[in-house]
C-alpha cells in the first residue's frame, strides 16, 4: 500500500489513529498548505496514521494547528453483515444500512470509509444480538481494487 503525506490537526495526530477523508472546506482555499493536505486523498476514504512528524503548522480549521503525517489507506474495517453472507473470501458491495440510529451496532451495520467493494478476511464465531431481528455475524473486510 501507498504510503502518503498529508496534515491533520494536532489533537487528532497519533499513531495508529484512523480517519475518513470528507474533502476541501472553505477555509482551505486560501491555505499555502492546501495542496499538502489534499492532493492524492479520496474522498469517503479510512486513513491510517502510521507515523506522526514533530513539525506545527498553523490551521484555520483545526484548534491548535495541525501536524505532518504519513497515511495509508486502511485496510481493514469491522462491520457487521447477514450471516448468511459471512464467508471468508466472499467479495461484496453492500452493507445493512440500518437506520436505527439508538442501536448500539449502528456504526458496525453502516461503517463510514466502507469501499465500494470489499472482501471478507476475517469471521468472528459470535451471533450479534440485533433489536430488529436480523441474524448478524462480526466480520472483518479489506477493499478490492
Amino acid at each position: 500500500m501507498e504510503k502518503k503525506v498529508t496534515l491533520i490537526g494536532s489533537r487528532l495526530a497519533k499513531t495508529g489513529n484512523e480517519f475518513i477523508y470528507y474533502g476541501m472546506l472553505k477555509e482551505c482555499d486560501s491555505c499555502r498548505f492546501k495542496k499538502i493536505c489534499h492532493e492524492g486523498m479520496v474522498v469517503g476514504r479510512r486513513y491510517r496514521i502510521l507515523c506522526v512528524r514533530s513539525a506545527d503548522h498553523p490551521c484555520k480549521v483545526h484548534e491548535g494547528g495541525v501536524k505532518v503525517v504519513e497515511i495509508e489507506e486502511s485496510q481493514e474495517i469491522t462491520m457487521l453483515i447477514e450471516s448468511r453472507k459471512a464467508l471468508e473470501g466472499l467479495t461484496l458491495s453492500d452493507s445493512i444500512n440500518c437506520n436505527n440510529i439508538v442501536c448500539e451496532n449502528y456504526f458496525l451495520c453502516n461503517p463510514e470509509g466502507l469501499p465500494e467493494k470489499y472482501r471478507i478476511v476475517k469471521v468472528f464465531k459470535e451471533k450479534i444480538s440485533c433489536p430488529k431481528g436480523y441474524s448478524l455475524r462480526k466480520v472483518v473486510v479489506s477493499p478490492v481494487d
